[in-house]
């Protein structure tokens, strides 16, 4: 049975904050929330008369209170009850898009509320416990109200509330074992954090804390609609704090979330949304049926078409829509736009896309708790793709189409996964990107650097496909693909010896350095520890992958040290070089957020956060923000380092004739990188099958546009021509001895 409980209609509008704070009165939170700064004074009688002549009502007109521009022959059948404040009403219209609105309040039923200057409300069922801001339309809203434990999306608890009230979001794992508790502001490294160390107590406690002393628990905030923010035609809108120049329209149900707008980054719901218990970032979409709860969405992110996002946070600029996402923590720049794909505790590293058909699913067939995978940045799964949990992807791993039936560790960045059902074997090719697709591989780089659209750029995220996390995975993997052509070579010259794992390295290091590319191709390459199975994984294009994974270790050591020298020009060369200080403390690196931070400063902050060197979020989140300031030097200091290990050689050591040798190689190689984008480009136009939907060249050109007009690759043309140039200059300095 249903408990219907009764009160007195006096009580309505009154009682909202029930235990006040001796000396204060139930409106003490609401006039520190309230910052128009508008001075109000009471009805005068004629007002009242006009009020009561327009069809108002109210339990106590001494309880409405006005600003000295209020005209109440803009108040019409409006019932009143509790607390009413109302600024300036003036005979004006607002004007949004192709919304035209008196101003004033029409139709509605209104408790316990303040009203800034010039607002539109009409049609309103039920609104309660809101401060609303200065020229707000709201208009044909069955309800908007605020209860007095209302947390707006935070993961808290108000003062007499049990613990199991509490809203957290279950993070990577469906099992709850890396579950956080949301907030206002929480980034993609806050939760990254969180989610990890879990086996340290202390540190998970501190966690908590930080959130709890990042709000009171005080009972009775009044919720907030921000200055020129629009709201129509929504149904129930219920414990929500919104910002500045929003746009809610059509609106099934919002409830306990917080919507972050404001004129420079303005957020949009739209119709048939329901978003429970969540997060809103800055500049954001959500459109068209949409099913969030239990959710963090990060600035300029949207979800479309009937997307459904649950326990999972969605980090900036990512877009999702028509899918669905479960218990996934997602970093930025991340894309999934079909209806039938599926993705599940996961931990999604950044830049990836996930195509129609992928089913990234935990399985519910094993004996422990549910799995999780780790995909690493730049992931891409192809069409009908699914894998198992538990499972871990290096970066820019794509995977082609089929059932991948067992967990994969794949630690060979670039790479391209297969499965051979004829011979029952899994399949790596190394380096797929850089040998075979370069255009989309530098053009995807480009272009999440344009699709940035925060306002302020902090924290630094990585977008380039060369960066400290990339080049360190580059650099094991050459040793993986040496050890498993030794191994190879073994088996082919039926050479039984045992050799040690640093023994295998530099046999296939002389291998491969020695070899031809037929005579490595030959081999049959099989690897270890790929895939959790009895059937073989092959490493094919190994002799290829291997030399091009040096080049671009290479490439991106150049390109630090050319900036360097060019830092200092008009010096002498070589001796700057030489006194470079090399740091190889900080060669491991950690993808936080987005944000590539080394390793050991990372430790640095886990400890601090433990031992109350670090009170609050903000502190947290201004590490960050120094970490970004220094990301750049560490950045060079890192490619210094990759340079001298791929090779073999100290720049305290460095010669001019070598420095020469150098930069001319760095050059060939960045010729060939341009010469691979374009190519990889063109094949597009000259492919046959490509070509056979147009009727004739100049249709194809109509359609996809003309090569020669590409913007990127024109971009990367000139970037070549300026770096030929540079060297050059450089060149021309140094004088081989």
């Amino acid at each position: 049975m249903n408990t219907i409980k009764k009160m007195p209609v006096q009580e309505l509008g009154y009682g909202f904050i029930k235990d006040l704070p001796k000396g204060k009165d139930e409106y003490y939170l609401r006039n520190q929330q309230n910052r128009s700064g508008i001075q109000y004074r009471s009805l005068t009688s004629l007002e009242i008369e006009i009020l009561v002549r327009n069809g108002n009502t109210s339990d106590n007109w001494n309880k409405i209170l006005v600003s000295n521009a209020f005209n109440p022959e803009l108040v019409k059948n409006c019932s009143f009850f509790g607390l009413i404040r109302i600024g300036n009403l003036e005979a004006n219209c607002l004007c949004f898009s192709d919304l035209v609105v008196p101003v004033g309040i029409y139709n509605s039923t209104i408790i316990s509320a303040d009203f800034g200057n010039n607002v539109a409300i009409h049609n309103v069922n039920y609104l309660s416990h809101y401060i609303i801001g200065n020229e707000v339309i709201i208009t044909n809203v069955n309800e908007i109200v605020t209860t007095n434990h209302s947390k707006f999306g935070n993961g808290i608890i108000k003062k007499g509330e049990d613990e199991s009230v509490r809203i957290w979001i279950e993070l990577c794992n469906e099992n709850t074992g890396r579950k956080v508790l949301p907030f206002n502001g929480m980034t993609a490294g806050d939760a990254y954090l969180w989610t990890r160390n879990r086996q340290d107590a202390t540190l998970q406690k501190k966690f908590i804390s930080l959130t709890e002393k990042r709000f009171d628990n005080k009972l009775g905030y009044y919720g907030k609609v921000g200055d020129r923010t629009v709201i129509k035609n929504c149904k129930i809108i219920k414990d929500v704090w919104v910002g500045s120049d929003a746009y809610l329209k059509g609106a099934n149900k919002i409830k306990n979330v917080t919507i972050n707008s404001s004129p420079e980054a303005r957020t949009q719901i739209g119709e048939g949304c329901e978003l429970v218990n969540g997060v809103i970032g800055f500049g954001c979409r959500i459109f068209y049926g949409i099913k969030a709860v239990r959710f963090v969405l990060s600035d300029h992110s949207q979800l479309k078409y009937g997307a459904r996002l649950i326990n999972s946070f969605l980090g900036p600029n990512a877009t999702i829509s028509c899918c669905e996402v479960l218990n996934s923590l997602i970093f930025p720049a991340h894309e999934q736009h079909h209806n039938n794909s599926f993705l599940c505790a996961a931990l999604v590293m950044g830049q990836s896309n996930i195509a129609a058909g992928s089913t990234l699913g935990s399985n519910h067939n094993s004996r422990g708790a549910d799995g999780e995978v780790i995909m690493g940045r730049g992931f891409w799964p192809g069409l009908c793709v699914s894998i198992k949990h538990n499972s871990v992807f290096s970066s820019f791993t794509l995977l082609n189409k089929g059932d991948y039936n067992y967990e994969l560790n794949i630690p060979i960045p670039f790479s391209l996964i297969s499965n051979d059902p004829l011979k029952d074997e899994l399949i790596v090719m190394p380096g797929y990107w850089f040998l075979y697709n370069f255009y989309a591989l530098a053009r995807n780089a480009w272009k999440y650097i344009d699709r940035d659209k925060r306002n302020k750029k902090l924290p630094l995220f990585e977008y380039d496909y060369l960066a400290p996390d990339s080049v360190n995975e580059l650099i094991q993997a050459r040793k993986t693909i040496a050890a498993a052509v030794a191994n190879a070579h073994l088996m082919a010259t039926k050479k039984s010896k045992p050799l040690s794992d640093e023994q295998l390295i530099t046999l296939g290091e002389n291998l491969l350095a020695t070899k031809t590319k037929k005579e490595i191709d030959a081999l049959s390459v099989f690897a270890d520890g790929f895939e959790n199975s009895k059937r073989k994984t092959r490493l094919i294009k190994c002799y290829d992958a291997y030399h091009m994974f040096e080049k671009m270790i290479f490439m991106y050591g150049m390109e630090s040290l050319i900036s360097s020298i060019n830092a200092k020009e008009g010096k002498n060369t070589i001796n700057n070089i030489k006194n470079i200080v090399v740091n190889y403390n900080e060669a491991a690196w950690v993808n936080l957020g987005g944000q590539l931070i080394p390793q050991k400063s990372v430790h640095t902050l886990l400890s601090k956060i433990k031992y109350d060197q670090i009170q609050s979020w903000d502190e947290i989140h201004e590490f960050y923000e120094v970490a970004s300031s220094k990301y750049l030097d560490k950045r060079k200091n890192h490619a210094l380092v990759a340079l001298e290990i791929i090779t073999k050689k100290k720049l305290s050591a460095i010669t001019n004739k070598q420095l020469i040798t150098w930069l001319d190689n760095y050059l060939v190689i960045k010729a060939d990188v341009t010469d691979r984008i374009q190519k990889t480009r063109a094949k597009d136009y000259s492919n046959p099958f490509r070509k056979m939907v147009y009727q004739n060249e100049a249709e194809m050109m109509a359609v996809v546009g003309d090569l020669k007009d590409n913007g990127f690759i024109k971009e990367q043309q000139i970037a070549l021509k300026a770096i030929e140039l540079n060297i050059a200059v450089l060149k021309g300095k140094l004088k081989v001895k």
